[in-house]
């Protein structure tokens, strides 16, 4: 029985985090919209805050689309909301406040929609919660955002209502939000999608697909074993293939192994396709192959750990490394957009 690629799971998952690019845009154009209908500048000051901290948002989501490796549209009910927003915003009827109120809400769900996204990926894989760790920052981000919106819609609201101001000891209690929800945020480190080096995009595909053959180690479940061999199917194929457009000709004249690399990857791939051709309900079998592979795999991604980065690092500066970041992230999307001529869907 043919493997098939594709899993419902995963796919509702993909559609979920295109949903919140989705939202990102709206968040953005919303702020755009809002800031120069604010004439208090300590309120536009912080509008100009969170689109700082909204366009970088949408590069993190960006780079955990590429590195989940399953692609969705935004549903037509979505796209339909976004429209309907998008035209609130743009009504002068509409007070600032309403549509502040209209804001805090998209806020509201952008967060929520990671949280679900966290949860979902606890149930079905922890490849998935390594491909979209980076959503954290975005998650607690949009929290404290909501927490300075509150206290906006506060601040619109008694000056719509009196004529007058709100109380000054307004933003003393917002900001006492925010420091509970860095409390809350831990560890978690903010970066800009700019500062992520081809290294680093590079290091977190191998510990996705690490993370893959150990789940698949670890199981008897057939299903289960198709559905994680799909996932290092894709993954795999679509990181080498990357590799081969973009890394492997930038370090060429620096490392004179490379065309061992190239080597072990089209090994790898005829492991694969044979692999994708066994029935997954003969466990040992089908284990027992998968090992293989993960040996193979496993010694060259090490091989480019130990030596290929350290030629990277040597010799491309750190802008050069994260062109080349950006460089291979685009090449996965584009790859990803196209079907694998032998996926069906379940």
């Amino acid at each position: 029985m043919p493997i098939q690629l594709e899993n419902n799971k995963r796919t509702a998952i993909a559609g979920k985090l295109a949903e919140m690019k989705a939202y990102q845009n709206l968040i953005i154009a919303n702020e755009e919209i809002l800031i120069q209908a604010c004439s208090d500048r300590e309120l536009s000051n912080r509008l100009e805050d969170f689109i700082r901290d909204d366009r970088k948002n949408l590069g993190i989501l960006d780079t955990v689309i590429v590195q989940y490796g399953v692609k969705a549209e935004p549903s037509p009910k979505v796209q339909k909301e976004i429209e309907t927003v998008g035209e609130m915003m743009q009504d002068p009827e509409f007070t600032l406040f309403e549509k502040v109120t209209k804001h805090e809400l998209l806020k509201h769900k952008q967060a929520m929609s990671g949280i679900l996204v966290h949860k979902a990926a606890q149930v079905v894989g922890a490849d998935i919660e390594v491909a979209i760790a980076p959503l954290n920052t975005v998650n607690v981000e949009n929290r404290a955002h909501q927490e300075q919106l509150k206290g906006m819609m506060e601040s619109l609201s008694t000056l719509e209502l009196t004529g007058q101001p709100a109380d000054q000891g307004l933003w003393a209690r917002v900001q006492d939000g925010m420091a509970a929800l860095s409390g809350i945020a831990g560890s978690v480190v903010s970066r800009t999608d700019d500062e992520i080096s081809i290294r680093d995009v590079i290091r977190m595909d191998h510990l996705k697909v690490k993370t893959l053959f150990r789940q698949i180690k670890d199981t008897e479940d057939p299903q289960k074993l198709e559905e994680y061999f799909g996932q290092v199917y894709q993954d795999l194929s679509i990181h080498s293939e990357a590799e081969e457009e973009v890394l492997y000709p930038a370090v060429r004249p620096y490392y004179n192994d490379t065309q061992k690399l190239y080597d072990e990857q089209a090994e790898m791939k005829k492991m694969l396709d044979q692999i994708k051709a066994m029935d997954p309900n003969n466990t040992v079998e089908f284990k027992a192959a998968i090992a293989r592979v993960r040996e193979a795999a496993n010694a060259h991604m090490d091989e480019e750990e130990r030596d290929v980065f350290s030629y990277l690092k040597d010799s491309f500066g750190d802008e050069q490394q994260k062109q080349l970041a950006t460089d291979f992230k685009t090449a996965k999307s584009k790859l990803q957009d196209k079907p694998l001529s032998t996926t069906s869907s379940k």
